[in-house]
């Protein structure tokens, strides 16, 4: 694989009608702001979008301006704000991120794009899909995306047009396990009220993986569910996600099992995999596996490494040009609700006790 090309076949990916990269490219910079102090922001976003050559982090707010003022000192941030709203009302800042805790996306995306600017929201980006479906108030001139980093690593791009081209064969089942252990009583991800819970969290994860390598919407989804007794979030869950046509995603995830993470893509012909799918490392190279089944241990498999790569940086990289260029995103509202409506279904069928249709 020729990686040194492969940015613009990324770029292309976004922007089909255009044929050479730097179409799609400005010299000129946009103003974020970063709503709340929030630690995936500090420790991760943040200092992605300050690599991105098209991104200036020009704010930072917080309802503690003691510790906005903290953070913005500490990560070289021009401005702080002691509320969210300050920060949205100042005419200086082009685009939002957000990373609010779930139950707050959607009301400060809304008050963010109706202010007129353009809104990164952590996923998922509402608590279901009538939550997310309020989104469609936001003005049509104002760019919403949610913040699936993943599909912007030329890793998963990289997969994707492994299945596009008929190098796996046909594609039928997508495999995938992500978890971590988290019994923190006072972690937000433990409470249901706030979206918690494994699904909420961690599972939109390999829901994405199907919906972005199969191109395509599930039909229904079986679920199954363990509850953590105290917290009342759901610890555990297996989930089988019917695409139609013979194609169907299975995944595990879980908030109290040791840290695992895996991808898997199946096809008639070979299988490909994703050794660190969701939490790819920042500076150091990842692998793609891809496997004819020629030996059953995987001794014959090939390997393609993948330059090192910040995920949050090209999505920020990404977000940034779509304004710039004002040719906007494949990923939007109606995308979000999507994926809100396949989360949906998870619950109703732990509800229900069988298929839940979509």
């Amino acid at each position: 694989m020729n990686w040194a090309g492969f940015v613009d076949q990324i770029r292309l990916d976004f922007y089909p009608d255009l044929h050479r990269a730097e179409d799609n490219v400005t010299k000129t910079k946009i103003n974020w702001g970063i709503l709340s102090t929030a630690n995936i922001g500090v420790e991760k976003v943040i200092p992605a979008i300050k690599k991105s050559p098209s991104s200036n982090v020009l704010g930072i707010a917080s309802r503690n301006a003691g510790r906005s003022a903290r953070v913005a000192n500490d990560l070289g941030i021009q401005k702080s704000y002691a509320s969210y709203e300050a920060l949205i009302a100042d005419p200086e800042i082009d685009a939002i991120y957000n990373p609010l805790p779930n139950h707050m996306h959607v009301d400060w995306t809304l008050a963010a794009a109706q202010a007129g600017k353009h809104v990164l929201c952590e996923k998922p980006i509402g608590l279901n899909a009538r939550d997310a479906e309020r989104l469609r108030a936001c003005p049509k001139n104002v760019l919403v995306a949610e913040a699936f980093m993943v599909r912007y690593h030329p890793q998963w791009i990289r997969v994707r047009e492994m299945v596009r081209s008929g190098e796996l064969g046909e594609v039928r089942a997508i495999q995938a396990a992500f978890s971590y252990f988290n019994d923190d009583a006072q972690d937000i991800r433990n409470r249901p009220e706030a979206g918690g819970g494994a699904i909420m969290d961690i599972g939109c994860y390999p829901i994405t993986a199907g919906r972005f390598l199969f191109e395509d919407e599930p039909v229904r989804v079986m679920a199954l569910i363990d509850r953590d007794p105290v917290f009342k979030t759901d610890r555990m869950a297996s989930v089988v996600a019917d695409f139609g046509g013979g194609r169907q995603l299975s995944f595990m995830v879980s908030t109290q099992l040791c840290p695992y993470q895996t991808l898997n893509v199946f096809g008639t012909k070979a299988r490909a995999a994703i050794m660190i799918p969701y939490n790819a490392p920042a500076d150091k190279e990842t692998a793609l596996i891809v496997d004819a089944g020629e030996s059953l241990d995987g001794s014959l498999a090939g390997c393609e490494i993948v330059p090192a790569c910040d995920q949050y940086t090209e999505q920020a990289e990404m977000f940034a040009q779509a304004i710039l260029t004002g040719r906007g995103l494949p990923y939007g509202i109606e995308d979000s609700i999507a994926s809100m409506r396949v989360l949906d279904a998870v619950f109703a069928s732990e509800e229900q006790k069988t298929w839940a249709n979509l």
